[in-house]
Order: structure tokens, then sequence, then C-alpha cells
């Protein structure tokens, strides 16, 4: 065993096995009965299924099992192996409503293995449920800067492989620690405890914060006896650990990983994961050759949906039927609501009483939205534009009117009838087994208690359960008018939102001065230069006319496309919100003209191309700028969806053109850059602020660009949420009662602390040419320095407008001279200078050629982005994939001291010393694919010889080593070790294992003296020897003495 994996064993994963016995599972150390192509536990789960189905025959479990076996290959993330998996009528896999009778076990080091392709992988810990590995645990040792990050990079690529396909359907949740804290002031996950669910390209790796304070530390833990922990000791060979403080610390409850894991995977807590928090979500996109397609995705509940689903249980279940769940925009609302009608159809048919949903909003753009977010993650959704359409349906005592039985929910929009004042009358007399459950969609705004449709509605149906939700916190003229929905239920600030990587905070961009001054002195020419005040001016009229809107369509069109420059990121959008519909409308006109004229010379230049077989010139050098206008009068519906799909999932419109429309709700990743032009106040300007915030790529903020200074009205709201904040917060843990603004904007100061700290660490580096700054990067010894450096950039590239407008007059020249895009160069060149330090790092020993690699691997990925030939992109891409098998055989081995090895791994380097990483031609390639599979099938041989091995020892990688080493010496003698038959061998140094633990476990403290610790191995190893009568001088004893007493003692030293 490495010394690094046997450090992450004792700090983190065998505390972690125990803790899961605390909470109630049953250690396996010794599983025979298994499906080696889905690692189920083949007669735990047989027991289970016909436990829970009486009246299931022997042969029909055995056709589920075969069914489920089948499915688990099936090209849809596991979908299908869910359904089974969640349903809680007919045929039932799991017991949700009595945990204990259900089966819980845990193991260690339990491989994944395809054997038609040899590709394996060993999860460090796997969590079954009726024998069914439905969670997994990796975990790394603390303070080690690339481990989440080396995890979540390992396990997109182990998701990517169709061979492991079988064991990513069935696992449901996977738990990523290495036992530290969160990192705050990182958007990335660089340390903490974080879980996921499985995706076909990059898994997001979610934080968990516990609400329930007493949760963890109140849990009601079983007792850890000497027998089981010596078990879990045993049977990770690593009973030397025993006695190790840090290793008794390491067990308390309090853990980081410790946390997680009874936050997550405590029975009562995972059962309601399995039931209700995993969605599967078709979205739709834009194929390759142009068409349209989907993508299929899986979501696993965020912590603040958790939370909020058991509050609304519990305030139900105190006879409370209405409240308010405030989540800030863009941390799932929409998906909270798809959770719920899980949850709550749960909850209300134990009690014999059949849910029914609506979902209300009051904007068309709103209701087509969540009619798709909702259809999408499978439910049926029925939309009512009309009184009478909704009211049919409430009168209705249908339920479901699908076929399959899925569960529905009703969309209604009220824009057109919300002021309708009429009686509205429910008659409930002959229903007593139906509960309307009624989401309100930002609630503050379709709501008026003077009289509206909606208020008149719920007061009428004094039996629905009515959730307001809303993404800003209520003031207290509104608290006053929302009596009808009570208080709080469950909140979720932007504070924590952000800190939790799902939302950024934003950065507010000033125009710059000499584009302010151009469009003033425009606005006073139109205002005929006479003494009077702006304000006593028509200004809609002026800013609606030609000569403002080009001069601002020139500022938005040349910042736009330098922001896409310097982000490196051609894929970002952009909203421009406008004054007036009039002014939208021209803004638009003037918008097509320019770019209609760009699109015909594009058109005619790549007919040139085609002819002459040249690059494509475009228009200006930039390709044409795409835009749409989104007006309530402008177009039809199927017009508007088509336009919003295209900006948001598409990706074939650059710009929305707005005025009133998709400033609430409009949840769209790619926008990043909001062209502010018209005053917003309240609800209304967080709202439209934060339709930049979603995360998006790299980036750390969202971006708006402040024509009318938000700045009075931004403070003005700040106050008068603050207080509304403190008041719903816990008073024992307020952490607001500074600015909240600072929760979502990036203050002025924050950004000149920034362009100091830039300007102070970029003063040594000559960023103006990249030959010369590669140069200096590489005379940097120091990781550290050179993380420093790479998060310097980062944000340079993130505030570059910001320093336009802020910086000193030397920064500002400093990046000005910087041609658009350089930051992102210069930030790879730093990266490329890491990898290259990790690699001499690595490659220390002779035998390590992991970190060779990785820097391979690097390479050919940054050839690639650089561009290579066609010809050579196939090879090139059979290269990547032979190396990152390498690799991992590499990796796998846990005896670099055996001579071949060695060997091997010594050639492996010198052939790309000498050769280089990128080959140079397509017979170049093809020499290193052939080296490359020559290297795996020499690796393979000495692992497969290794894994015999280590079966023979119960997986105890220090004997199989001992065995090695007698076996070389053993060769160079006449006499032998032992003896010259390996299968005495192993016998023998079982025996003498065995023996040597169970003295441990008499007397742990033994280890802590190494002579007399020796002195007993030595006195052992004699009586075993005599015992099977083998002669042995005192020589050979003491050599076989030494090996094992070397191998415990590096075991416990290198634990800590």
């Amino acid at each position: 065993m490495g010394n690094n994996k046997f450090n992450e064993n004792t700090r983190v994963q065998v505390p972690a096995a125990l803790h899961l016995c605390k909470l109630g599972y049953t250690y396996l150390d010794n599983i025979c009965a298994y499906d080696t192509k889905t690692n189920i536990l083949i007669d735990v789960f047989l027991n289970a299924v016909k436990r829970f189905n009486p009246g299931l025959s022997g042969s029909e479990a055995s056709l589920l099992y075969a069914k489920i076996v089948n499915i688990a290959n099936n090209d849809d993330l596991g979908r299908e192996f869910y359904q089974l998996l969640s349903a809680n009528s007919g045929m039932k896999l799991i017991d949700f409503e009595n945990p204990e009778n259900n089966d819980w076990h845990v193991t260690t080091e339990f491989t994944c293995e395809n054997e038609d392709t040899e590709d394996e992988f060993r999860p460090d810990i796997t969590c079954f449920v009726n024998g069914l590995p439905l969670a997994f645990i990796e975990v790394k040792k603390p303070n080690n800067r690339e481990g989440i990050l080396a995890e979540r990079e390992r396990i997109n690529k182990r998701m990517s492989k169709s061979c492991f396909r079988r064991f990513f359907n069935i696992t449901q949740l996977m738990i990523f620690s290495n036992n530290q804290e969160y990192d705050t002031d990182s958007r990335v996950p660089i340390q903490g405890a974080f879980y996921c669910c499985a995706a076909k390209e990059k898994a997001f790796f979610n934080v968990f914060r516990e609400e329930d304070k007493r949760y963890v530390s109140d849990y009601p833990y079983r007792i850890i006896t000497d027998e089981i922990e010596n078990r879990v000791l045993k049977h990770r060979n690593c009973v030397v650990i025993k006695n190790l403080q840090e290793y008794q610390t390491n067990k308390a409850v309090t853990t980081p990983t410790n946390r997680i894991i009874t936050s997550m995977l405590s029975k009562e807590r995972f059962l309601f994961l399995l039931r209700y928090g995993f969605a599967y979500v078709e979205r739709k996109i834009e194929l390759d050759d142009g068409t349209q397609g989907t993508q299929l995705q899986k979501h696993v509940m965020r912590y603040q949906q958790l939370f909020a689903s058991y509050a609304i249980r519990n305030a139900l279940s105190k006879g409370v039927k209405s409240g308010i769940i405030w989540h800030t925009q863009g941390s799932g609302k929409t998906a909270l609501a798809y959770y719920s009608v899980k949850s709550l159809t749960d909850y209300f048919a134990q009690r014999n009483v059949v849910a029914k949903f609506y979902f209300i909003v009051d904007r068309i753009d709103l209701m087509e939205q969540a009619t798709d977010e909702f259809a999408a993650r499978g439910l049926v959704v029925h939309n009512a534009k009309s009184r009478k359409e909704l009211m049919d349906d409430i009168a209705s005592r249908e339920v479901t009117s699908n076929d399959e039985g899925k569960p529905e929910i009703m969309v209604v929009n009220i824009q057109k009838f919300k002021e309708d004042k009429a009686k509205v009358t429910v008659d409930d007399s002959y229903s007593t087994n139906l509960q309307r459950i009624f989401f309100v969609d930002e609630a503050h705004r379709g709501y008026n208690p003077q009289g509206s449709f909606l208020a008149n509605l719920l007061e009428a149906d004094q039996s629905a359960v009515k959730i307001a939700l809303t993404g800003t916190p209520l003031l207290k003229e509104e608290r006053e008018s929302w009596r009808v929905f009570g208080d709080y239920i469950h909140t979720y600030y932007y504070d924590k939102s952000i800190a939790d990587g799902y939302t950024c905070k934003l950065m507010r961009e000033p125009v710059e001065t000499v584009y302010k001054e151009k469009i003033e002195n425009i606005l006073d020419q139109l205002a005929g230069n006479v003494e009077v005040k702006k304000s006593d001016i028509d200004r809609n009229q002026i800013m609606e006319h030609e000569s403002y809107l080009n001069a601002l369509l020139d500022y938005i069109i040349s910042d736009f496309r330098r922001f896409r420059k310097e982000q490196n990121d051609e894929t970002v959008g952009a909203m421009i919100v406008c004054r007036t519909n009039p002014q939208a409308r021209e803004l638009y006109r003037l918008w097509q003209e320019r770019f209609n004229i760009a699109s015909k010379v594009s058109q005619h230049q790549e007919q040139q191309m085609y002819m002459a077989a040249e690059p494509m010139l475009h228009y200006g050098n930039y390709k044409p700028l795409t835009a749409s206008l989104i007006l309530h009068d402008e177009g039809d519906k199927q017009e508007r969806k088509e336009y919003i799909e295209g900006f948001k999932k598409l990706q074939e419109i650059d710009v929305l053109i707005v005025n009133k429309m998709l400033l609430t709700g409009f949840d769209a990743p790619r926008l990043k850059k909001l062209y502010l032009g018209r005053s917003l106040d309240g609800h209304d300007l967080l709202q439209a602020l934060t339709r930049v915030n979603r995360p998006y790529h790299d980036f750390k903020y969202g971006y708006v660009v402040d024509f009318v200074d938000i700045k009075e009205n931004f403070d003005a709201t700040n106050d008068r949420y603050l207080r509304e904040l403190n008041r719903t917060s816990d008073e024992s843990d307020n952490t607001h009662t500074e600015n909240i603004a600072n929760d979502i904007l990036v203050s002025k100061e924050d950004v000149e602390t920034k362009i100091k700290e830039i300007k102070s660490v970029l003063f040594n580096f000559t960023i103006d040419d990249v030959e010369e700054f590669r140069k200096q990067i590489d005379e940097i010894e120091n990781k550290d320095s050179l993380y420093k450096l790479r998060n310097t950039l980062t944000d340079a590239k993130a505030i570059i407008n910001q320093v336009r407008s802020f910086g000193d007059e030397e920064t500002k020249e400093k990046l000005a001279s910087l041609p658009m895009g350089r930051i992102s160069s210069l930030i790879t060149e730093v990266t490329h200078r890491i990898e290259r330090i990790n690699l001499f790092e690595s490659t220390e020993h002779m035998a390590d050629v992991s970190g060779i690699i990785n820097v391979a691997l690097s390479e050919l990925e940054f050839e690639f982005k650089k561009g290579i030939p066609e010809e050579l992109r196939i090879v090139v891409n059979d290269i990547r994939e032979r190396s990152e098998r390498v690799q991992a055989e590499f990796e796998a081995n846990f005896d670099t001291k055996e001579e071949r090895y060695v060997i091997l791994a010594d050639e492996f380097r010198e052939y790309f010393r000498k050769k280089g990483f990128v080959p140079q031609s397509t017979e170049d390639a093809k020499a290193s694919i052939q080296y490359m599979d020559e290297v795996m099938k020499k690796i393979r041989e000495i692992n497969r010889r290794n894994n015999i091995l280590k079966r023979k020892y119960k997986g105890d990688e220090r004997f199989v080593r001992i065995h090695k080493r007698i076996e070389e010496q053993n060769q160079k003698r006449e006499r032998p070790i032992i003896s010259a038959h390996e299968y005495e061998i192993a016998e023998n140094l079982a025996k003498m294992k065995d023996e040597i633990d169970r003295q441990l476990f008499l007397d742990i403290n033994i280890l802590d003296n190494e002579p007399a610790f020796g002195q007993d191995v030595l006195s052992i190893i004699g009586k075993e020897l005599i015992a099977m009568k083998i002669r042995a001088d005192i020589k050979d004893r003491k050599y076989l003495s030494s090996l094992i007493t070397t191998e415990y003692l590096q075991q416990r030293n290198y634990a800590y």
C-alpha cells in the first residue's frame, strides 16, 4: 500500500467506516456471493425483496434480480433502475416506512471491475441497502490542495467511460471528503466534504450544511464494540494505528467527514433522499450536426431543498397549512416544487388523502419556463390560462389524467385575470380526501390582498395548502398583506448561496468616462441645449432617438465583444434592459440594420472562401452578433418561446433586448452580462440584477453595466432588506450585521483592494510578452507562489473592466498594453508550470510514472486547444485514452521496489523524455500507441501477479511485499528461506501475521517500543517455523523479522 493511500485510509477512511457502523450498518470483511457485473450482494438482495413482497416466489425474485442486472447497462444514467428503486407501491426494493426492516451493510476497497475490458476502480467505502451498492465515499488526506479537485476529475473520467456504466447506474449518492472545513473563499471545491450523483459529462460537487444543529451530536449512535473495531482494522490490515491519538480524534462524530455521513447516510435521511431526492431532467441541446436533440441529466437535492422539504412536512404536521419559502434567486425553487410534489404526495397518501398540485405564476414567460422545467423532470403538466380553466380543474375530483399514473401539476398564469375581483366559490363538502396544494411563485408581485382573484381564491379555499415562493425577502408592508400565507417556513440567504457555489457575486461596471461623456453630449443636443432640467424634458422620447441609441450600441457591442475575448469564452450571452418598449424596438431595428449588413458581407466572404479555400474573414474581423427582441406585445407566444430557447439552450442568439419581460425567474446560466438602461427599485431591482448570477464555466462573477446609476436605489433596498434579514435570522447565529449588499455586489472597496493585490503580484512579471513571462515563471520552484500568481491573474481577468474604471494609471497602462484574451494565455502558462513541478515531485522516485502521464495529458490537451492537423486528432485521442489506462495501472501497483516494476517505469519515463509527449506525425503517434500497448501488457502482468498474492493474504499488501522479497532472496541462494514452494511461504506468513495481529489486539502499545516489538516478532517467527518443522538459522529468522517489523512500523509511522 502506498504511503499516501495508507495515510488517507487511517485518517479518514477507517474512522468513516466505523462511523457508519455507529449508524447501524454492518461491516462486511469477507464478501463472497456478489454479482461481478454490478456488485449487488445476491443473497442479501433476494432475501430482502422476498421479505418486502410476501407473495413473491423465489423464481420471481430471481427474474427481478436478472432484470436489474440487465437494465443496469442502459445508457440512461440509471433512470429505469431508479424508477424501480424509488417505488413505494407494487414491487418494492426498499421498505421506506420502516428503516430497520432493510439490510444495511458497509465495506471498504470493494472493486468495481468490468471483466470484459479489465478496467476497474475501487471506492474507499461502499454502502449497501438490501444488497444494492447505493452509495460510495472517496476520501483524501487533509491539506492536499489538489485532493478534492483530483477526485472530481477522476470521477468525471470514470463516469464518461461506458465500461463503468453499470456501477454508476446503480450508485445513487457519492460523497468526497478530505476531512476539512469548507474554503468559503473559493468557488471550486478545494477542501471540505461534497456530494454528487451520476452525470454524463461533469458532476457538480454540492456542499452540505446541516441545519438541524443537534442532529449530528444527538443522533442515537450505536456502541462500537472492540470486536467490530478489530474486524475493521484487521480487514484494512492496519491494526497498528489503534493506539494513535490522531486515529482516536478522527473517530469523533463531529469531523467533517463523519458529519456529512450522519447527515446524508443515516438510515432515515438516506431513505428520504432515495425516495424523493433525485430527478432526471431532459434538456434540449443543439447537436453537432446542427439539429436539435436532448441531453439527459441526473440531479440530486441540494441541502436547502432537503431541509425545506422537511420544513414543509413539519409545518403540516403541526397543523400549519400556509407559509413562505424564501430561497434566493438561482437556488432552485422550481426544482424544490418538483421534489415537493413527490414528497407531499406520499405525506398525504399516508393519511388516505390524495394531493393535487398547482403552480401559480403571473407572467406568460414564467408559465412557459415552469412548464418546461416540470415536464423536463417527468411531471405531466397542464396549463390554465383563464379563470374558467382553473376553476373547472379545481371543481374536478380527478387527480391524474394520464394512463401511466405519473404525478401531475397544473401551471397557472393569472396575469390576464389576477385583478378579477368576482367572488370565488370552492365546494369541498363532498371531498374530504382531496388536498389542493398551491405553490405561488413570486407572490409578492402577483398577490394583491385588496380583493384580487388570487386573494379571493385562497380565501375561499380554506382547506388548501398555500406555499409562497420568493427569491427576495418580504418587507414590513408586504408582510402585513401576506397574512394569508403566515410566516417563513424556510429561508436560504444570498451569502450561503454564493458560498455554496449555486450563485455568483455581481460586479457592477460603470460606463467608461469617455463613452459616458459622449452619450451625455448627445442627450444635451437632443434636448435642444435649453437651460432646463433634464427631468423636465420628455426623456423617453429623447432616449428613443436614433442618434442616442446608435451611441449606446457602439458602446454595448464594443464592450460585449471585448468581454468575450478577455474571458476567452464565445458562448456567454448578454441582455439589454431598455427604458421603454419603443426604445427596445428601435434599438432592435438598429441592431438588425447593422448586423444584416455584416451577415451579407460574411456570407459573401464564405462563398469566396469556398471558391478560394481561404479562411473566412467576418465583417469587422468578427462574426455578426445575433439579437432577439422579447416584449409582451411583440410576436406571438410561440415566437417568443423559440427566441428564448435559441438563447438558453441552442446558444444561437447572443443578446436579448427586453423591457419588462424576463427580468424575473428567467434562468439562463450563459447570461453573464446585463446592460441596465432602466431604473428599477426593490424586488424588481434585485430580480433583474440576479439574472446574471448563475454559475457558468469558470466565471467568478456576473456583470452589470450600469447606465442608470442604481447605487441610490440599491442602497435603499438594501437597508430595508437588512432589517428583514435580521428579523428572520437565528439570533444565536446572526452574521448579517453588515451590509447585505456585500452578499450580492462586489463593493468598490473590494475592487480597489484586489487591484492593489494584482499590481503588487504582477509587478515582477513581464505580462505583455508570453515567451518572456514563461521564462520568468520557469524559474519559480515554489508552488504556493504559482498558485498565488494564477489566482491573481484569474482575478485580473474577472475585474479587468473595473481596473479600467478604478485602477491607478500604471496598472491601467500595464493591462491596456495586453492584447485581448492574453490573460487566459498567461493563466494556461502558469498551470503548465505547476503541472511540471508536480511531475518533478512525483518522479523523484525513479519508478513513479503517474506524474509523467499527467503532464503528457496536459500537453496533449494544450496542443488540441492550439489546433493540430486533422489527421493527427484521431490518433492523438488514442494516445490520450491509452495514457489514462497505463496511468491507472501504474497507480494500482503497490510494490514499487519490485525490480521488474522499477525497470519498466524507468524505461517508460526515458522513452517520453527522449521522444516528447506530442507526436509530430501520424507515424510518430502510431509508434507511441504501440509502445503504450506493450507497456500496458507488462504492467498488467505485474499487477495481476500482485493481486493474486493479495487475495492469498486477504488484501494485506504488506505481506505481498514481504512474500516477494523472500522469493527474490530465494532466487539468489541454494537453501531457501521458509520454502522453495510459494504455497508454503504463504501458509507460514499467514500464520505469522495472524499471531502478530492477535498480540497487537492484546497490547497495541507494544508498537511504541520498537526493539521490544522486533523481539516479539522474532519470537513468533521462531515458534511458527518450529511448528511447521522448517529449519532456519538465526540469520534467516532475523531477515524475516526485519521485513515484517519494517512493514508494521512503517505503516504506523506513515499513518500521520
